[in-house]
């Protein structure tokens, strides 16, 4: 394939995790692809270019797609992961800090977006794949604003998908469950602690660890992103993992209280 065919794929957040499991799938199923960091860090390897973005800055994400642009010529394919996660009751989380995590995880979502469509709207092609997490499907205790934020990206992604089809660009979202990644190492704590919630942080914590011994890797999420990236008949929604396919059907088809009864038992909630 010449250099001029190859498809161009960004990848936000792609330093650690499934960023970079992702950028190096997408680079093994042949796109030359380009991530980003906060910071800069070296090429991963040959095919992978890094580059330095502020997904909450429109300066910075102006001159990533500018310097993409200007290498590449084109963009393809967009994945946004980049994120972080917030740990603790909804209350215990000032504003200032669940704001952060929205700039972030939402706004910055938007703000990448919004600075390829008009590229992928000039090519007539594109895909935009969007990380989410099952955690915008239903409940997610001790994570209510983490959850809030992937709620927002499901919505967000929805209607997208809808106003841009007629330009040849689809949009879909990639909903792993827990992920053994170093995006668990990133998450922080919330900042206003209450005593209140210490005997059932205890449990949720327990059953985190459990959850996290037999979680899925960052390599197999990424399997799902190229799947998605590829697919012939792309879908809105791509849930990633065995864990991730048992809550998202049992999300759709369990009543309501039989759901928030297993939930609230796995997680030691009284």
């Amino acid at each position: 394939m010449s250099e001029t065919n190859v498809k161009v794929a960004l990848v936000t957040g792609a330093s650690v995790g499934i960023g970079r499991a992702t950028a190096e799938a997408l680079r093994n199923a042949g796109y030359r692809v380009f991530g980003t960091s906060r910071k800069v860090v070296a090429s991963m390897s040959e095919g992978i270019t890094m580059l330095v973005c502020d997904v909450t800055n429109d300066a910075s994400v102006k001159k990533l797609v500018d310097e993409v642009l200007e290498r590449a010529g084109r963009i393809d394919l967009l994945v946004n992961n980049a994120g972080f996660g917030i740990t603790g009751a909804a209350e215990e989380s000032s504003i200032a800090q669940v704001r952060a995590m929205f700039e972030t995880n939402v706004f910055g979502l938007v703000r990448v977006t919004n600075a390829v469509l008009p590229i992928m709207r000039a090519q007539r092609h594109g895909r935009i794949l969007n990380v989410g997490s099952v955690a915008g499907l239903g409940p997610f205790p001790f994570g209510a604003h983490y959850a809030a934020t992937k709620h927002a990206v499901e919505g967000y992604s929805e209607s997208l998908d809808h106003e841009v089809r007629e330009f040849g660009v689809r949009v879909a979202v990639i909903e792993p469950a827990a992920t053994r990644t170093s995006f668990e190492a990133s998450t922080i704590p919330a900042d206003a602690l209450q005593a209140d919630y210490n005997a059932a942080r205890a449990k949720y914590g327990v059953a985190f660890d459990l959850t996290m011994a037999k979680a899925a890797t960052a390599e197999s999420v990424a399997e799902t992103i190229v799947l998605a990236a590829q697919d012939t008949s792309p879908r809105l929604r791509y849930t990633s993992g065995k864990a991730a396919r048992q809550i998202a059907f049992a999300r759709r088809f369990f009543p309501r209280a039989f759901f928030d009864k297993i939930l609230r038992k796995q997680f030691g909630l009284a």
